[in-house]
């Protein structure tokens, strides 16, 4: 098994993608690699934020945010870790896969939960479909469920 070197880490910026950046930054520091954080935004998203102008505005207003994202988060590893961020436009599960193999990434560590709701229904879950065609190994990570959530589901 090859060293891992490479790490891609994509988040929606929400906090259940939190435990696998984390999860990421921690791998990395133990293995000395370079991780990627990386965001797509997507349809749902840009029809959102469509009357904030360009898309390079909104591109660099994403990026913006998931630095601060990280700050808010992840302060703690960010200094230990070489941390790169990355904002591009398009479908999550294809751009992740993408990014992946252009920039020779030797792990995605990715968030099994993430958004919910009627578009996850209707589109399927990001998770599943880069695990199918990702390029490289791929470790899915279960984040803890907030209480008040999991107290919901168990009754």
């Amino acid at each position: 098994m090859d060293k891992i070197k490479k790490i891609l880490a994509p988040t929606d910026l929400s906090d259940l993608s939190l435990a696998g950046i984390r999860y990421a930054l921690e791998l990395a520091r133990a293995t000395k690699a370079e991780v990627t954080v990386y965001h797509a935004i997507g349809t749902e998203e840009l029809m959102r934020y469509s009357h904030m102008g360009l898309l390079d505005d909104l591109v660099v207003k994403y990026d913006a945010t998931l630095r601060r994202f990280l700050d808010v988060h992840c302060a703690d590893l960010l200094p230990l870790v070489e941390v790169r961020t990355k904002v591009e436009l398009g479908t999550p599960e294809n751009n992740i896969v993408e990014e992946a193999k252009k920039e020779g990434m030797d792990l995605i560590v990715i968030s099994t939960h993430g958004r919910t709701g009627l578009s996850h229904i209707l589109v399927g879950s990001v998770t599943e479909k880069v695990v199918r065609h990702a390029p490289c190994p791929v470790l899915s990570i279960h984040p803890e469920m907030p209480k008040k959530a999991a107290q919901k589901t168990a009754a």
